[in-house]
């Protein structure tokens, strides 16, 4: 049907389709169906009607693109599909190019494709545009170009596109200059002129003005109907068409009838204003270049009660030395009255709220975790968390970090471990000697949920303020600032961390692989390392320090962060002379220490300890001049690891039949996007009703159902996209373009292309740090979690801040049955990446997490310490899987990890199935997990590079070995009979039948027996 209107119109359009008399309109637009690679995504259909050697074709595209001279252009004949060589672009003019080509056909149709491209394929798509040589005739060519006569005149029909998304109909269609001109004349005194516009139509180029506008004019009003309780929006384009528009503002006024009143406050332009992610008001700098357009997107909160009619008022627009110019604004609001204020129809836009909104921000504690109890002591404040307890002394810096972690770590003990050999020190120093803080004021309060206090020394001519403040959950977080009163020079400022000697035991950060620790270390900020501190520590007593200043900014990461690198903190770097230096020795120490009565505080001597020295080098400070020290101290591990939920929860990672996933054993499963019923990458919000009849079925078969959500980049197909890239770079990174062709053809530039799935045509862009797209994020989980029922998250790559994952723990509680979320990371230690360690990157998140996929691309052939570390989760209170390859299953066993269930498709390893079976079969639930870590575990080897971990139960043991040893070799079980509670002489060791993993074997528990390199064994003794 499209295509007859096209051709009835063709008589007509010949006559008016050329130079400025072509008038677009929807008529014109079509969908048709081709191949894109190497054709592109748009076509131009003409007709050819007389038989001549060159035919001119006027191809009224009104583009907003660039470069179009260089772009290819291909030329099908669509009787028999062949492709015209002898063709040239002879006027690429954006309004309308002149293409010159010999048709074959005649009479006939040709499809001009104008943006014609070549891909790479792949998730991060490669398109390029660039010509190919072309294949005409030089003859042809010339003939074309300077012939004396106009050529025969091809008929222009219409566009087509690969379908209605990828169409540039309407707000992407071009006013000409001469359209412009007319709007200018009918507008003149004016630098800036105002199109009101309705969501229906978003405003998508913001260099080029849609010639939607100059049919419609500068009218002065908007007008659109409403629905009670509706979160309406509707947009304000800002054209600066005569010079640059700056500081652009909005204000409005009541909208009025005779029936009452709809408030001014009741409004919010989300371009000029707003709550940031911590919910500080936020003053936007809105500007526009000459001849750009800059959106104005408003929200207005329609009340309930209201009698239906019309209400009236105005919106006035202001800049800086322009004259304010104002719109009216009449809406007909409606007697029907909206529940859900319209979030239900994604594209009413009412959910532009959640950009402002402060859901969950707050302190309110999340489990396991406990109310802080904080008790004045002899040696200063004491702030107990969970496992933990910290004592804050007269200078605000922690005096003892001590744990009460068990080896375990699945438990909280009676005995203490030192975290730290003697208190923390910020120090100042003048002439290589410490300046003495004289305190001149403190203060100080506490909730359940979080412990605050502030200090204020003088040091000389330095006024020193600290803050500091302790949470639930083991963190703390420090701004020291620092200010001059007079011009003064200081040769350090540093802060000092005594770790106790013997818990300094694993590092990760500052450029290493998770590992032992050396007796010594230098190390140096570096803008092209994603590195701003570290972690040491063993694995039931560790501390993570991270280093900041007042300008940090978060950068990206997972194969973006060189595009936003880290900020470095230049209170702590000062031009290259700060640094970070680790040093072992002996010093004296006031320690805790258990004895028969309980845990006492004593002096003792020569105590093996780690300094490590975060310092800054000699400065000269100007009078006035003020310095930020911003630094972070998590305390390790932040909660007991649960096994209980490790042994329960069963992975299956791939949308698929819920009978066929609870046939296989798993019962959590993992929906990833690219999929039918989450098509969309983070925006799992457009078949909603498909994804809840999936979850409802899944609940009914006792099965737990997560999502891929996170924020890191974001669908194209998201209908809030034009509104985020009008906020600038505040939601979206700035970048060179480039990606999917989609995104290279709508965005054009200033952007960064991310992930896409070919299936559904999903190209997404990297978002920037944090912004307010994180309170949208919290607010869609919540909507998910009501409306949806999923039971928790599936993040690949956290990319939000430590503030914003606690408010989506307070979510997820308060709205599901024992929700889950877990965390999959791509190994970060890379350039790329800035050499970073994951565990390091997401420290701050993981007190909030329920499981580490520390595992694409990370080294499962590496020593124990980097398993540990890197991979297993355990000295952060975590448990976790394995990803690449599946991961290893005989060295994932010692840490209680497996891999996800078919996640590398139907031909993959059913290797988690076969061990949740041993698992079930011996009954691990309700076991004991004493890992090879743990000084008392009752089994051990005869050999040091083959290592085991115990799952104990009454009456019986499971028994996981694996070798790390570079041959095969000969191994004998050193058993703690007693400890176990069973006799040497009638206990069994056996290990069971496990297809692709191990053969059945029975053992006396002193035989000798071989391990293979790599691998190793399950055994069951009783």
């Amino acid at each position: 049907m499209k295509r007859l209107t096209l051709l009835l119109m063709s008589a007509c359009v010949a006559a008016t389709a050329y130079g400025q008399g072509f008038k677009p309109d929807a008529s014109y637009y079509g969908v048709g169906f081709w191949t894109p690679d190497t054709l592109g995504n748009h076509r131009a259909i003409v007709h050819v009607a007389t038989n001549d050697e060159v035919v001119e074709a006027m191809i009224p595209w009104r583009r907003h693109d660039t470069d179009i001279a260089s772009k290819e252009i291909v030329i099908l004949d669509a009787a028999t599909g062949k492709r015209i060589d002898n063709m040239v672009l002879a006027s690429p003019d954006k309004s309308e190019g002149r293409i010159l080509f010999q048709p074959a056909t005649v009479p006939g149709d040709y499809y001009i494709y104008y943006m014609a491209y070549k891909t790479s394929g792949g998730p991060y798509p490669r398109i390029t545009y660039a010509k190919t040589p072309s294949k005409a005739g030089q003859a042809w060519v010339n003939k074309a170009m300077t012939q004396a006569k106009r050529p025969t005149q091809a008929t222009f029909m219409g566009f087509e596109s690969l379908s209605t998304f990828d169409s540039f109909y309407p707000m992407e269609i071009a006013a000409t200059d001469a359209e412009k001109q007319t709007l200018l004349n009918a507008n003149a005194g004016k630098n800036f002129i105002l199109f009101p516009e309705s969501r229906e139509f978003p405003i998508r180029m913001f260099h080029d003005l849609p010639y939607r506008w100059t049919t419609k004019g500068a009218t002065g009003q908007f007008a659109a109907e409403a629905d009670q309780n509706e979160y309406f929006v509707y947009q304000i384009g800002v054209w600066a068409a005569r010079k640059e528009v700056n500081n652009i503002k909005i204000t409005f006024t009541d909208l009025r009838s005779d029936n009452g009143s709809i408030p001014a406050s009741a409004m919010t332009c989300f371009n000029t204003g707003g709550n940031d992610w911590l919910q500080r008001p936020m003053t936007v700098s809105c500007n526009a270049k000459k001849g750009d357009v800059q959106p104005l997107w408003i929200g207005i909160q329609m009340p309930t009660g209201l009698r239906a009619g019309v209400y009236k008022g105005t919106a006035t627009v202001q800049a800086d030395g322009e004259q304010a110019q104002t719109i009216d604004v009449v809406i007909n609001l409606s007697d029907y009255v909206l529940e859900d204020k319209g979030d239900s129809d994604i594209y009413r836009l009412s959910r532009l709220r959640w950009l402002n909104s402060g859901l969950e921000l707050n302190d309110d504690i999340v489990k396991p975790f406990t109310p802080l109890a904080v008790n004045n002591t002899s040696n200063g404040t004491e702030i107990a968390c969970l496992g933990r307890k910290v004592t804050i002394n007269e200078y605000g810096l922690p005096a003892f970090i001590d744990s009460y972690f068990t080896e375990e770590v699945a438990t909280i003990g009676d005995k203490v471990t030192n975290v730290i050999n003697g208190p923390v020190k910020f120090v100042i120093e003048q002439d290589g000697k410490e300046v003495k803080l004289n305190k001149t004021n403190s203060n100080s309060g506490s909730t359940g949920g979080a412990a605050v206090w502030t200090n204020q020394f003088k040091a000389g001519n330095l006024d020193v303020n600290l803050q500091g403040r302790m949470e639930f959950d083991g963190v703390i977080e420090y701004t020291v600032k620092v200010k001059a009163a007079a011009a003064t020079e200081v040769s350090d400022i540093r802060l000092e961390m005594p770790v106790n000697g013997d818990i300094a035991k694993y590092w990760l950060g500052m450029g290493q692989k998770g590992s032992t620790v050396p007796d010594s270390y230098e190390w140096k900020w570096d803008v092209t390392k994603a590195q701003e501190g570290y972690w040491i520590g063993d694995v039931n007593a560790g501390v993570n320090l991270v280093f900041r200043d007042e300008n940090y900014v978060r950068p990206l990461n997972t194969n973006f962060y060189q595009s936003k690198p880290l900020v470095i903190p230049e209170s702590w770097n000062n031009g290259g002379k700060g640094g970070i230096s680790f040093s072992r020795g002996t010093a004296d120490a006031m320690v805790k220490e258990n004895t028969s009565g309980g845990i006492r505080t004593a002096n003792k001597k020569n105590m093996p300890v780690m300094n490590v020295k975060t310092y800054s080098g000699s400065r000269n400070l100007k009078a006035g001049e003020e310095l930020t020290f911003v630094f972070r101290i998590c305390v390790t591990p932040f909660k007991p690891i649960d096994t209980e939920k490790q042994w329960a929860d069963r992975y299956y990672h791939r949308y698929e039949p819920i009978d066929s996933i609870v046939a296989q054993g798993a019962n959590t499963i993992n929906i990833h996007h690219g999929t039918a019923i989450n098509p969309y990458i983070n925006y799992p919000f457009i078949r909603p009703d498909f994804m809840k009849a999936y979850i409802d079925q899944a609940h009914e078969k006792g099965c737990k159902v997560k999502i891929y959500y996170t924020v890191r980049e974001l669908a194209n197909r998201c209908p809030e996209l034009w509104t985020l890239r009008s906020l600038g770079h505040e939601v979206f990174s700035a970048g060179k373009g480039g990606g999917y062709s989609w995104l290279q053809e709508h965005l054009q530039d200033d952007y960064i292309g991310a992930w896409f799935v070919d299936q559904y045509k999903d190209a997404a862009i990297i978002t920037s740090g944090v912004s307010r797209w994180h309170n949208y994020y919290v607010e869609g989980l919540q909507w998910l979690t009501q409306n949806v029922g999923i039971d928790g998250l599936y993040i690949d790559d956290l990319a939000i801040d430590r503030t914003t994952m606690k408010r989506v723990r307070r979510v997820l509680e308060k709205n599901c049955t024992e929700p889950r979320i877990d965390l999959h990371s791509a190994n970060q230690f890379n350039k790329g990446d800035g050499f970073i360690n994951s565990a390091c990157l997401y420290m701050e998140h993981m007190p909030y997490l329920d499981r580490l996929w520390l595992g694409e691309y990370f080294d499962y052939s590496a020593k124990p310490d980097y398993w540990m570390t890197e991979v297993s989760g355990i000295p952060f209170g975590m448990m976790g899987e394995m990803l690449q390859d599946d991961g290893n299953p005989y060295r994932g066993m010692l840490y209680g990890m497996t891999a996800r269930q078919h996640y590398h498709g139907k031909d993959a390893t059913l290797m988690p199935a076969r061990l949740w079976k041993v698992w079930d079969d011996f009954g691990i639930k309700g076991s004991r997990m004493i890992g090879y870590w743990v000084s008392y575990n009752p089994v051990k080897t005869n050999n040091k590079d083959v290592l085991a971990t115990c799952f104990v139960k009454d009456g019986k043991t499971m028994i996981a070995l694996a070798s790390w040893a570079d041959a095969e070799v000969s191994v004998k079980l050193d058993i703690d009979w007693k400890q176990l509670g069973l006799k040497s002489s009638s206990a069994t060791l056996t290990a069971p039948a496990i297809e692709e993993f191990q053969s059945a074997m029975t053992l006396k528990p002193g035989d000798k027996f071989t391990v293979a390199p790599g691998k190793g064994y399950i055994f069951i003794l009783q």
